[in-house]
């Protein structure tokens, strides 16, 4: 086999192995049995079936929520954290900043759920709050471990920055903070907006961490999906599947298209 084509069956192989699973979920969401392995016609029933479902509705609801309400306060503690470790230079705990930035990163999330529970537990034990477990805890935690993906993407970003963009601003008489809000945070918002969508993917999408900081009534949709599928896959969770991909994949091109445009500009 000539290297040149070496690459090409790799590369077309190794899409086929991730995207045809899937492919199949995305057709069998359309399966008319109950089976969801064995094809015996076209239906969209199980559609139906999954927007009759209040735990679906309810845990999608929440879990949307956690995520938008997570990944905006991520993304604002985030883009704080990239400044001050991009434009502050050397200061007194910055060593100790990096670490804790870095450190959600790298740590499992089965320590990263516990030590929060334990937390949450010594909290409400010494001053009352929070009371239980539930959107708040789940909402503390998962900024928690957001923030620190944030902040990668936008110091990436804030380095890659041409500083003299603000030092030409500054010698015309601009305040820091008008610099900011009309030099800075234009040519950083492509990072903001993809690190908020990081940030709202990682939170719906979070199953293990939630597990241990929710409480009774705060099931998010990765918890109902999970406990569904345990006594095995039903149609309507293809059908839930494939909204979620159909949303992902809008977001994805409006992301595209925006990034396209604004190159383009």
């Amino acid at each position: 086999m000539k290297r040149g084509l070496l690459i090409p069956i790799v590369a077309v192989l190794g899409f086929v192995f991730l995207y045809a699973p899937i492919v199949s979920l995305i057709v069998f969401s359309f399966n008319e049995s109950q089976l969801v392995t064995v094809w015996t016609g076209f239906s969209t029933k199980w559609y139906g079936e999954l927007f009759r479902d209040p735990q679906i509705l309810s845990a999608a609801w929440l879990s949307l929520q956690i995520a938008a309400v997570s990944a905006t306060i991520a993304t604002v503690l985030g883009t704080l954290a990239g400044i001050a470790l991009t434009r502050l230079g050397h200061f007194r705990g910055r060593t100790a900043l990096t670490g804790m930035a870095s450190a959600p990163l790298v740590m499992p999330e089965v320590i990263t759920g516990l030590s929060l529970l334990l937390l949450f537990v010594s909290m409400e034990a010494a001053f009352g709050w929070p009371a239980g477990r539930g959107f708040t805890t789940i909402v503390i935690a998962h900024t928690t471990f957001c923030m620190a993906y944030v902040t990668v993407v936008v110091r990436s970003r804030l380095i890659d920055m041409d500083r003299s963009l603000d030092e030409a601003a500054l010698d015309l008489g601009a305040t820091p903070l008008r610099v900011f809000f009309d030099i800075t945070l234009p040519i950083i918002s492509p990072a903001l907006i993809s690190g908020w969508l990081l940030a709202f993917t990682l939170s719906l999408d979070d199953l293990v961490i939630a597990s241990f900081v929710s409480g009774p009534g705060a099931s998010t949709l990765p918890m109902v999906i999970f406990s569904k599928i345990r006594l095995g896959v039903s149609p309507d969770v293809n059908a839930l599947a494939t909204i979620i991909i159909a949303i992902v994949a809008l977001g994805v091109a409006g992301a595209t298209l925006f990034g396209m445009r604004r190159a383009k500009n």
